[in-house]
C-alpha cells in the first residue's frame, strides 16, 4: 500500500509518507481534515464513517473519493497529497529575480569631457567673448541713440569704437529712403618705368561689386557693403565744397584712399602702367526712374562729384599697411 496506518507502528518519515505533510484545515461540517491522508481530527473519514482510528486511508483512490464526497455536500474539494504528488525542489532550480533594470552608462562629451582646467579656460573664453559682445552692443546702440550724458561723456571712445567699420544708418527705413543708384569710380595717377606720369581711365568700383554679388548665394560682406558705407561715412563727414569737417572728416578721407589704392592696385591695366602715385575719387548719381504709372517726372541724367587728388603712400601703393 501507499499509505500507512495512523496506529500501525509502520515506519514513516519525518513529514509522513509524501515527504510533506500539509497543515490541517477546516472540514465543511466543523471539523477539521488533515491534508495529507485525508482524514478528520473528530474520528470520522471525509465518507461520513465514524473512524475508529485504525482505518488505512491514503491511498490515491481514497484521496479522490473524499474530495468527491466534499464537493456533494457543497464544501470546497482540496487536493490531497496523493492527487498532487510530492514536489520537491532544489535549491539549483530556484531563479534568482532579476535585478532592476539599469540604463548603460554614457560617456560624457562636449565641455564635460574636459579636463578641469581646459573646463575653466574655456569658461574664461566664453566670458571674455561675452563681455566684448556686450561692450560692442552698447557702443554701436550708443553711436545711434539720441544724445544723452553718457554719449556726450564718452563720445570720442564711442566714435573710435564704431567708427568706420561698425557705422549704422536707418536709411532704408526712413521717411525718404534713398531713391537713387550712386557708384564710386576712381582712377590713379602712376609712374611708369621710365619715369614718366600717365594718368589711368575711370575704373567703376561700384559695377565690379554689384557683378561679385550678382548671382551669387552667399556674397561677402566686403562686396556688399565696404565700398558703399567707405563713401557714405566720407559724404557724411564733408561739406558742399568737398572740404572735411573735424577729424572724422579725414579719418574717412583716409579710409576711403586706402580701399581705392588696394582696388586698383589689382587692376591689371593699372598695374601693368607703373606705380600709383595719386587717386581720384568721384560718384556718379542716378535718379531711379519711376513707375510707369506714376505721373512724376525726374530727370535721370548722371551727376558727378569729383573729390580731390589724394597722394598715395608706398605702403598703400603696395597693397596696404603694414
Amino acid at each position: 500500500m501507499d499509505a500507512y496506518d495512523e496506529d500501525s507502528g509502520a515506519p514513516r518519515g519525518p513529514d509522513g509518507p509524501t515527504g510533506a505533510r500539509r497543515a490541517e484545515a477546516p472540514a465543511p461540517d466543523g471539523g477539521t481534515v488533515d491534508g495529507a491522508a485525508g482524514e478528520r481530527a473528530d474520528g470520522r473519514e471525509d465518507g461520513g464513517r465514524p473512524g475508529g482510528g485504525d482505518e488505512v486511508v491514503g491511498s490515491a483512490s481514497a484521496g479522490s473519493e473524499g474530495a468527491a464526497a466534499r464537493a456533494a455536500r457543497g464544501g470546497t474539494a482540496r487536493p490531497d497529497a496523493a492527487d498532487l504528488g510530492a514536489t520537491h525542489l532544489s535549491p539549483s532550480s530556484l531563479t534568482p529575480a532579476s535585478p532592476p533594470y539599469a540604463p548603460p552608462a554614457t560617456a560624457p562629451s562636449g565641455v564635460a569631457a574636459l579636463s578641469p582646467a581646459y573646463r575653466l579656460v574655456a569658461a574664461v573664453a566664453l566670458g571674455v567673448v561675452a563681455v566684448v559682445v556686450c561692450v560692442h552692443l552698447g557702443m554701436v546702440f550708443l553711436s545711434l541713440a539720441p544724445a544723452n550724458t553718457v554719449s556726450k561723456r564718452h563720445g570720442k571712445a564711442v566714435e573710435a569704437w564704431v567708427y568706420p567699420e561698425f557705422e549704422q544708418n536707418w536709411k532704408l527705413f526712413a521717411p525718404n529712403p534713398l531713391q537713387q543708384n550712386i557708384a564710386v569710380q576712381a582712377r590713379a595717377e602712376v609712374r611708369t618705368k621710365d619715369g614718366g606720369v600717365r594718368t589711368t581711365g575711370w575704373v567703376d568700383l561700384s559695377a565690379e561689386d554689384g557683378a561679385a554679388i550678382d548671382h551669387n548665394p552667399v556674397p561677402s560682406h566686403t562686396q556688399q557693403n565696404e565700398l558703399r558705407r567707405a563713401w557714405d561715412f566720407l559724404v557724411s563727414t564733408h561739406n558742399a565744397d568737398s572740404r572735411p569737417v573735424g577729424t572724422r572728416g579725414a579719418l574717412s578721407e583716409e579710409y576711403v584712399r586706402r580701399i581705392v589704392a588696394m582696388r586698383l592696385g589689382r587692376e591689371a591695366d593699372v598695374r601693368s602702367q607703373g606705380v600709383v602715385q595719386r587717386v581720384q575719387v568721384r560718384s556718379e548719381t542716378v535718379n531711379v526712374p519711376p513707375p510707369s504709372w506714376s505721373s512724376e517726372r525726374i530727370s535721370t541724367r548722371p551727376v558727378y562729384r569729383e573729390l580731390p587728388w589724394w597722394n598715395v603712400t608706398a605702403d598703400e601703393a603696395a597693397g596696404g599697411v603694414r
